[in-house]
């Protein structure tokens, strides 16, 4: 008897194979880098020779690909906060892995402009056809947001599905959302997203009239989904609310006891839930792939100064966050907005951290947080090489940054003394107590809340000088001596 899968007719299990298309329609390709390069070469030349009262020739100067022609007084090079085109869809291929997909194939189309109706134009769409048809694709993702007539067309003239990259993105929310409060926000997300998009054929776009032969067959399938897409809108905002309102008395009640929040926010996959649980002791799901964490956890940690914080985890973010996903979510990212310290954590290893920190601040931006006090903190310094290691944490002591391995839990210790000394709610302050023995709570508070630098016993008295919360300080103030 036959063994094997195959030969038995049994299908083996695969995740969906797509057809992944990489669109680049400014100057990003290793081409125009190239060139970009020659003519900044050109142009020290041109500095050299202005030097020695010997202006450079026109002939002297490269010639640049149309359009890519540099302006004067600018640097015609790639912004170093910019994905070039192959970075961008290496961390599409990311997104699709996260996604369950399987790649089949890539495409890159390079063009000056987007083409109105398909994007990439129709040539291109041709090919894109074969190739989906010759690897058996599911689906053709693209690395771009399609407009609703780009969409359509590109789902009549391809033999598989269609998905932008925002619909991908959702897709994933949409997998890792456990708890209800991340399911309904991500259902409002994808609805927001879908309406506009709704198309109907045939029959189901006929609608009633007012004259004879005008009557259609009733409403219309089109038009009763979008009815009732916007009645679920509704609804799920009704909800959404809800939990917006539960999470405000929830830091309401947390306010009453002065315990600062200090939030980690990031880039996804900059390993935010392992330095979580380093810090912790946590076990939340940490994960490779992108956006594993959709609910926010909070933790209450002691710095080294015995005070309490508590600390909060959220969502990872991206390079062109859909704008529905920052609104839908926005009841999460609240814990952003009340924080009084943000945690920036950076891939080190990266080699795009910084087109990755610029995204960041920019959903920041629009969570209104971007002015709150920051703590840049570089992980996986572990997966850096030697020579990147020196220099990175040389210079680290200019910058205010604090290089970590959530992993391996080097540099946790920087980091508690860093978010200490940033803290400025309920300060430090210094102060001497006389406390009896027999008051074994406060002595206890003392002990566990305080740092007790000096501790003498007079009699049935306990002298400590101490230093601590400026509220606990405040708290005992009945034990406490008064200044000389």
């Amino acid at each position: 008897m036959a063994t094997d899968e195959s030969k038995a007719g049994i299908p083996r299990p695969r995740g969906e194979r797509a057809v992944l298309v990489g669109v680049d329609h400014g100057v990003r390709s290793s081409l125009n880098r190239a060139a970009l390069a020659s003519a900044r070469q050109a142009a020290a030349s041109a500095e050299e020779a202005a030097a020695d009262d010997q202006p450079a020739t026109l002939s002297e100067l490269p010639i640049l690909p149309r359009g890519d022609a540099p302006l004067l007084g600018r640097t015609a090079s790639r912004s170093s906060t910019e994905l070039d085109a192959e970075e961008s869809l290496a961390e599409f291929r990311e997104l699709v892995s996260s996604a369950g997909g399987e790649v089949a194939a890539e495409v890159m189309q390079r063009r000056g402009r987007p083409d109105p109706a398909t994007l990439i134009g129709s040539g291109k769409v041709e090919e894109i056809a074969g190739i989906a048809a010759s690897v058996e694709a599911d689906l053709v993702l693209f690395d771009h947001d399609l407009t609703p007539t780009q969409l359509r067309n590109l789902e009549a003239a391809l033999p598989c599905r269609v998905l932008d990259r925002t619909q991908l993105i959702l897709d994933i929310f949409a997998r890792h959302a456990r708890t209800r409060e991340g399911q309904l926000q991500v259902e409002l997300a994808q609805l927001e997203y879908m309406l506009p998009r709704l198309r109907g054929k045939g029959k189901s776009m006929s609608q009633l009239g007012g004259g004879i032969g005008t009557r259609g067959p009733g409403e219309t399938k089109l038009e009763t989904d979008r009815r009732r897409i916007e009645q679920r809108i509704d609804h799920l905002k009704l909800e959404v609310e809800s939990v917006r309102r539960v999470r405000k008395q929830q830091r309401q009640r947390r306010e009453a006891v002065p315990v600062p929040t200090v939030a980690l926010v990031g880039y996804t996959n900059a390993g935010k839930s392992t330095l979580f649980n380093q810090l912790t002791g946590a076990q939340v799901l940490q994960s490779s792939r992108m956006f594993a964490t959709l609910d926010p956890k909070l933790r209450a940690i002691e710095l080294p100064s015995r005070r309490k914080i508590l600390l909060s985890d959220t969502v990872g973010f991206i390079r062109n966050l859909p704008h529905t996903l920052v609104t839908s979510f926005r009841a999460t990212l609240e814990e952003v907005g009340q924080a009084e310290i943000l945690l920036h954590v950076r891939d080190a290893a990266s080699t795009y951290g910084e087109e990755q920190k610029t995204q960041v601040e920019k959903v920041l931006g629009e969570l209104e947080a971007l002015g709150k006090p920051r703590i840049e903190v570089l992980n996986k310094i572990d997966r850096v090489s030697e020579p990147e290691r020196t220099g990175l944490l040389g210079r680290l002591g200019s910058h205010g940054e604090v290089a970590v391995s959530a992993r391996t839990g080097e540099g946790m210790d920087a980091l508690l003394a860093a978010i200490d000394a940033a803290l400025k709610s309920d300060p430090m302050v210094e102060a001497e107590f006389r406390v009896p023995q027999h008051e074994g709570a406060v002595l206890a508070a003392i002990e566990a809340g305080m740092l007790v630098h000096e501790r003498e016993y007079e009699g049935n008295l306990v002298r400590l000088k101490v230093s601590g919360p400026a509220s606990l300080v405040g708290r005992l103030r009945k034990f406490k001596l008064r200044d000389e």
